[in-house]
C-alpha cells in the first residue's frame, strides 16, 4: 500500500495495490497488522456506506466531538467524489486550512481523516457510492457540522450543491466553537 502525507499533518492518502487479471482485479483496502506496522494502529468499529443519486450532492462538513470523536478512512467505490478535510484543532499551526483530493472507483485512493478534522465530500458523478470506516460508533449527542462554504474549499462546483437540511443550517466556521484542541488525544 502506498501512503502519502498531505499538506495537513496526519491526513493521509492511502492507495492500495490492485492485482488484476482477465477477470478484473482484487485489492486489500485495510489490513490491521500491516497498517499497525506502518504506524496506523486504528481500531475501526463501524463501517458506513452512502449513495448519492445526483452529481453535486455535498455531504459535510461533519465531525463527531470528544469523547466520541472518530478517525475515518474514506473511499469511493462507485463514481467519483472530491473529498475535503479541514483542520479544526484549536491551536494547530494549520487550524482552518484544508486539503481536497479526488477519490474515484477507478483510482482506488482512500483518505484517512484523523480526529479533530472536519470532513465532507461532493459527488462528481451521478449514482456515487462512498464507504468509510470509523473508530467510534455514531453518537447523535456528539454529531456536528460546519457550513460547507465557510472554509474557502474549492469544491469544483459549477452549480449550487444538493444539501441536506442539516448541512444547510450548519454554522459558519468563523462562528463555530471547535471542540478540538491541538495536542489532545480527542
Amino acid at each position: 500500500m502506498q501512503i502519502e502525507q498531505t499538506a495537513l499533518s496526519g491526513v493521509l492518502i492511502l492507495t492500495p495495490r490492485r492485482f488484476g487479471d482477465d477477470r478484473g482485479w482484487f485489492t486489500e483496502t485495510w489490513n490491521a497488522a500491516r497498517m499497525a506496522a506502518a504506524g496506523l494502529d486504528l481500531p475501526f468499529v463501524q463501517d458506513n456506506h452512502s449513495f448519492s443519486a445526483q452529481a453535486g450532492t455535498l455531504r459535510g462538513l461533519h465531525y463527531q466531538s470528544p469523547p466520541r470523536a472518530q478517525d475515518k478512512l474514506v473511499r469511493c467505490t462507485r463514481g467519483a467524489i472530491r473529498d475535503a478535510v479541514v483542520d479544526a484543532r484549536r491551536g494547530s499551526p494549520s487550524y482552518g486550512q484544508w486539503v481536497a483530493v479526488d477519490l474515484t472507483a477507478e483510482n482506488g485512493r482512500q483518505i484517512l481523516v484523523p480526529k479533530g478534522f472536519l470532513h465532507g465530500f461532493v459527488t462528481l458523478t451521478p449514482d456515487t457510492e462512498v464507504q468509510y470506516k470509523c473508530t467510534d460508533t455514531y453518537s447523535p449527542d456528539h454529531d456536528g457540522g460546519v457550513r460547507w462554504d465557510s472554509c474557502g474549499i474549492d469544491w469544483g462546483l459549477t452549480a449550487p450543491p444538493v444539501l441536506s437540511a442539516k448541512d444547510t443550517t450548519a454554522p459558519a466556521f468563523a462562528d463555530w466553537q471547535s471542540p478540538f484542541t491541538w495536542g489532545d488525544a480527542a
